[in-house]
């Protein structure tokens, strides 16, 4: 008994357990799950078994997106927890990400700040409008 554990699953590379599918596909979202909510959504009679894979390997790359760019907005504000006013400046900052959620109100994200206009830039225009 000496060396070997006292019941629980084998860790042995030569012996095969049961995987998920996430494991099998290399993701950390699950695709049981998501196979499960394309088959109760009614959106086809028939699902494939890639498309919940394919599917779930494309919501874990739009999140990790989103959460690395929402990483570096919060280490701007010196700040160690993402906050949902993060996720919006991070989100509207990308502009495919901006068009994707265009539509999307991130609840308690704020208002995207305009860019100040530099003064030199409005000295420029007044005078060209006074002199035409």
């Amino acid at each position: 008994m000496a060396g070997k554990s006292s019941g629980g699953k084998s860790n042995d590379v030569g012996l095969k357990g049961s995987q998920s599918r996430s494991t099998r596909a290399g993701l950390v979202f699950p695709v049981g799950r998501v196979h499960r909510f394309l088959r109760k959504g009614n959106y086809a009679q028939r699902i494939g078994s890639g498309a919940p894979v394919y599917l779930a390997g494309v919501l874990e790359y739009l999140t990790a997106e989103i959460l690395d760019m929402a990483a570096d907005a919060a280490r701007a504000h010196r700040k160690t927890r993402i906050i949902p006013r993060h996720i919006a400046l991070a989100v509207r900052k990308d502009e495919e990400l901006n068009q994707l959620l265009g539509h999307v109100i991130i609840k308690q994200g704020g208002v995207i700040p305009d860019p100040i206009p530099r003064k030199s830039d409005s000295k420029k225009k007044t005078k060209a409008s006074q002199e035409l």
